[in-house]
């Protein structure tokens, strides 16, 4: 009730004046619409031995660490451990690399995008297309927190004040990073086998009693007519059967070869800790503090760019793991810029991103914690600042 209650005094009210930019950025931002088309010109350049090389370094290692890890049981179960990291290291590059697939920008050539991206998303356990489409819709409303609210999901200020204190304490537990590996099986493992399938028995029992009511309906119409929460269109529930299909018959023979101790232990563990590393990677990068967090009135597509969307400054290793995904705020300028090209664009145009909030790697942590949409101000905010700002109030009206 009380929820409910907050909601409705919100959306009485007047909505909330966005905060001025400070003279650098307004000044980055002009500049920035002034110089897009030519910059992203520049640097869209799409080459399918790159891409090939890009698909090589990852696919061969994965192959190379599957082999090696079942010889390691073997030798040392310290070893195994070993190999599961980096498996899932290499796992992260591959589910990296399928979102720039779906981007069409790994490769010149759109029948390589979609071929690699395709098995991309079966090493991932993620069917491809249907992701890529719910991403694109990320893209096209970075900044719009009334569109998209990241994978984190999260609350405006006067919902989460609305709460009581247990339903307060699980909504930060859930958004801890102690809990990404389980959420990392789930999002990877778990949840686009169950969605699929009870998708299909859904789908499969209208269409029956359908074609009972309708005996000379074509099968494809009827199940074209099922308004599935899982898909949008046929198309994309024949991708997420081909991938299902694809990956239950991979994992089938992986278990035969390995055995089902080692399956689990190795591939299902590294698939969760790199579906954890993504959610984690990709809530950082629009999960941090003072974050641009519009509603739908004044939006700005470039202001999410820059103030939205963090530089993620990793080491080199990491960066060629994460295929330069750290360059968020370049990706966001133009998904169409290859991932190989990231760095030469920021390099290129490093005065334009000067104010592009820089994001070290032991900062992350910290910057995850912030976990709440403030829409007076249009930023992001943690917790501990709301109850900072709960104390000082209270003490100046003291």
């Amino acid at each position: 009730m009380r929820l409910r209650a907050a909601r409705r005094r919100a959306s009485r009210s007047e909505p909330p004046r966005r905060p001025p930019l400070r003279a650098p950025l307004l000044s980055n931002l002009l500049r920035l619409k002034a110089a897009k088309r030519q910059l992203i010109e520049r640097h869209v350049r799409p080459d399918d031995l790159k891409g090939l090389a890009a698909a090589a370094s990852t696919l061969l290692p994965i192959a190379a660490l599957s082999y090696a890890a079942w010889r390691s049981t073997a030798l040392s179960y310290v070893l195994t451990a070993a190999l599961t990291l980096l498996m899932a290291l290499f796992l992260l590059r591959a589910f990296v690399l399928m979102h720039e697939c779906g981007h069409g920008s790994l490769f010149r050539s759109g029948r390589l995008n979609r071929g690699f991206g395709f098995v991309f998303g079966v090493l991932c356990g993620m069917p491809q297309y249907v992701w890529s489409q719910h991403h694109q819709f990320h893209h096209a409303h970075n900044g719009n927190w009334n569109r998209y609210r990241g994978p984190l999901n999260i609350v405006e200020v006067a919902e989460y004040e609305a709460m009581d204190h247990g339903q307060q304490r699980r909504y930060r537990r859930a958004r801890s990073i102690w809990w990404a590996p389980l959420a990392g099986f789930m999002y990877v493992v778990l949840h686009p086998r169950w969605s699929w399938l009870k998708g299909s028995a859904a789908t499969l029992r209208y269409v029956v009693a359908a074609r009972r009511a309708a005996p000379g309906t074509p099968l494809a119409e009827l199940a074209a007519a099922y308004p599935s929460r899982h898909w949008q269109s046929l198309q994309e529930w024949r991708h997420m059967g081909a991938n299902n299909l694809v990956l239950l018959t991979l994992w089938g023979l992986m278990v035969w070869w390995m055995g089902p101790l080692l399956f689990v232990g190795f591939f299902v563990v590294a698939a969760s800790l790199g579906g954890a590393a993504g959610l984690l990677l990709f809530a950082v990068q629009h999960n941090f503090e003072q974050s641009y967090a519009s509603g739908n009135e004044g939006w700005d597509y470039d202001r999410g760019a820059l103030e939205g969307t963090s530089f993620l400054q990793l080491p080199s290793w990491l960066n060629w793991i994460t295929a330069n995904i750290g360059y968020h705020h370049v990706h966001h300028l133009s998904a169409r810029i290859p991932s190989y090209c990231l760095v030469a664009c920021h390099d290129e145009n490093a005065a334009l991103f000067s104010e592009v909030r820089r994001i070290r790697l032991a900062q992350v942590p910290a910057a995850l914690r912030c976990i709440l949409w403030d829409t007076p101000t249009q930023r992001i905010v943690s917790v501990a600042e709301l109850q900072r700002r709960g104390i000082e109030t209270r003490l100046s009206a003291a």
